[in-house]
């Protein structure tokens, strides 16, 4: 019995790796489409959607299964429970990413509808947060791997600056508009974008809360003092 838990519970830590890996590899993509104003590659995150919501089941599957079969007691059961909220926390970021594809997408037909084609002025604290979240993501990958508590605790760190960057892009698409009243068409749309990424953010947050319960067994979520 126990070396089939084991089993069980390996394979499930290779499919929500895994998961976290098509999950980056469609944010990642966003950011790109978000930095070219590329539509086709705004279009190619929405496609991969399907795959991460039918990732996200089949885990939940498994996860289910373990609880049923071996009822895991100790550092199994927090595997498992962690492995369930990170798998939905995944799923939102996907969900995420692709809503930043939509964006690009409005954004990409409201400039088709004049003639020349006119350029939009992407704030330049958009290069930071671009930064900003794929680094949190990628860590809070590597600290769930790699089972490392000193990393996800960083994280949580890393999400105040996100917010930071946020606020000074609404403070930058204010000026423009005043500057360049041509940009307001567009600027409801880069702001959207922004506060996506601010709540990607928010959920790489989540994820690297539940690594620290799955190693620690400490529910962190509420508390001020969490060092």
């Amino acid at each position: 019995m126990t070396s089939d838990i084991q089993s069980n519970i390996d394979k499930l830590k290779q499919h929500i790796v895994y998961l976290g890996t098509v999950v980056e590899e469609s944010l990642h993509t966003s950011i790109k489409a978000a930095q070219n104003l590329d539509s086709t590659l705004a279009a190619a995150v929405q496609d991969a959607d399907d795959k991460i919501n039918a990732l996200e089941v089949n885990i939940e599957q498994a996860c289910t299964k373990i609880l049923a079969l071996h009822q895991p007691v100790a550092s199994d059961l927090r595997f498992v429970v962690a492995v369930l909220k990170i798998n939905s926390e995944l799923e939102r970021i996907g969900d995420l990413a692709s809503k930043v594809g939509d964006k690009i997408l409005l954004i990409s037909a409201k400039r088709r509808k004049t003639n020349p084609l006119p350029k939009v002025i992407i704030p330049e604290n958009f290069a930071t947060i671009f930064s900003q979240t794929k680094d949190m993501f990628s860590q809070c990958l590597d600290a769930f791997v790699n089972e490392d508590a000193d990393l996800a605790y960083r994280i949580l760190i890393a999400d105040d600056a996100v917010d930071e960057s946020k606020q000074r892009i609404r403070e930058e698409l204010k000026e423009i508009g005043k500057t360049t009243p041509n940009q307001l068409a567009y600027s409801q749309f880069l702001l959207s974008i922004a506060r996506i990424l601010e709540r990607i953010a928010d959920h790489t947050t989540h994820i690297a809360e539940d690594t620290i319960y799955m190693l620690q067994g400490r529910i962190i979520r509420h508390t001020e003092d969490i060092f």
